[in-house]
Parts: C-alpha cells; structure tokens; sequence
C-alpha cells in the first residue's frame, strides 16, 4: 500500500504565496500618487478596452495588477457592494475602508482555502475626502493583507524598482502635471536604463477632489496627457519643469472635462 503525500501547513502556504508572487510580477507596475488635488493612477497598459484603473462610487476608485479575470470579478463585486449599501442606505455610507475590508476577506478566505489557488492580484482601493490629510489610500495583496498607504504606492512588475525612484524624487502636495511625470518616469525605470512610454500606451486616471459634481473619478487620454507630458524630458524637480508643471496644472480643465457616462456592471 502507498503512503498518502504529506505536506506541511507551512510549505503549502509558501508554495501557495509563490505561485500568486509570480504570477502578479508578470504584469506591468501600477503606480498610486497623492498630489495637491485627489489621486492619480498610472500604468502601462497598451489595452483601450481592458483597463486595470476604474471607478468603484462617486469618490471611491480601484486598480489592479496580475489576471484580468480575476480582479475584473472582484472589480464587479465592489460596484455592486457599493451601489447597495449606499442604495438601503445612504451614499455618504460608502467607503473605501469598508470596500478594502471585504476585498481582505475575500483574498484571504481564497488564499488559505485548501480547494482552490490562490488569486493572482494585488489591488488599491482609493477615496478621496475634501481635505488632503484625510484622503485613504489602500493596497491589498493576494492573501488578504492591507496597508495604509501615503503619499505613493506601486504594486506588480518591478515595483521595488519603481518605488525606488519615487521614494527620491516625490513631494507633498506636488501639481498634478509634475505628479503625471513623476508616475510615467518611474514606470520606465529601471536599472539599466530609462524607457519613455509612448502615450499612447498610458492608462491614466484620477481622483480630483476639484471636481463640481459628485463623481470625482476621470480618465486622462492621449489628448489630454500630451500637453501635460510635454515637458516630461526635463525630469520632475528641474526649475524649467516645476514652472512647467504648475502652468499645466493651472491651465489644464480637469474639472471642466464632460462626465464619463456610468456603466452598470455586466449581469451574472
């Protein structure tokens, strides 16, 4: 008679961590920075259908790295969350930290479950507040794990390269043109050298609290990046670019841009 296979507790989960790391460093980085007016979101993504960056409520957007169809589900369940709390009971009941709390149970219930791999992704929930100070900005990994973050995050690729750069170039409450530049640099570094992302294939979005109407969620597209990637060259921190930075920032009409019309999520 054979003897059954064994495998330790702690050797299935480090197998299990393994296989959901290599699979999420597969992906292109997303990049999350805070500057002066919301939250932006930046990554690589050739894609104009398949986006890693979307709306989850009025303040409250998500991102993700690792398999489309993984976080695409989790993505949906979000809106659908959101709609019915703030539905039954009022919108300002929706929140990013209890949309982030239920992603954690989610993952972690998937991760430790013995019938099923782990999911390959690695999330931010973000939500912004009328003030800077209180804006809330989350990274979930594949086990269910939450931080705080502030300032920036990076998550998928090479993030520990990417968050290198960031690390010694951002600032508090930087313009949203030198925030751009400073994400779409950091997402071309490397360390052997420095790729400019065509802008064609940039996904971009934010969170700008500037906004007149409810929804504060915008996607920033090639027409929109350009001029304010046009002096990207000069490198964030350069006197010509932070000049730069706040003229594009003061003349570039976010808040003023039509409304993306909303789209319910697909029926089960």
């Amino acid at each position: 008679m054979s003897m059954p296979f064994y495998v330790s507790p702690e050797q299935l989960m480090k197998d299990r961590a393994d296989f959901a790391r290599k699979g999420i460093a597969r992906g292109r980085s997303v990049v999350a920075v805070q500057y002066a007016d919301g939250i932006l979101f930046a990554s690589e993504n050739p894609s104009q259908a398949l986006h890693k960056v979307s709306e989850i409520y009025d303040r409250i957007a998500f991102a993700a790295v690792g398999r489309y169809n993984e976080f695409e589900n989790l993505r949906i369940a979000g809106v659908r969350l959101a709609d019915m709390r703030g539905y039954a009971y009022d919108r300002r009941d929706v929140s990013g930290r209890a949309l982030a709390n239920a992603y954690a149970q989610t993952l972690g219930t998937i991760f430790s479950s013995g019938g099923e791999k782990p999911y390959e992704v690695e999330l931010f929930v973000a939500e912004i507040a009328d003030d800077a100070a209180e804006d809330q900005l989350y990274r979930l990994t594949y086990d269910g794990q939450v931080a705080d973050e502030h300032g920036y995050a990076v998550m998928g690729g090479a993030a520990e390269s990417v968050a290198g750069y960031l690390r010694e170039r951002y600032t508090v409450g930087t313009p949203l043109a030198e925030a751009l530049r400073l994400a779409v640099a950091a997402l071309g570094h490397n360390e052997t050298e420095d790729r400019v992302i065509p802008v064609e294939d940039l996904e971009v979005a934010v969170l700008d609290r500037t906004r007149s109407q409810p929804r504060k969620f915008l996607r920033l597209g090639p027409a929109r990046l350009a001029p304010l990637l046009a002096e990207r060259a000069t490198g964030p921190g350069s006197g010509s670019g932070d000049a730069e930075a706040g003229a594009g920032h003061a003349a570039d009409p976010v808040a003023a841009q039509d409304p993306e019309p909303p789209v319910a999520p697909p029926l089960s």
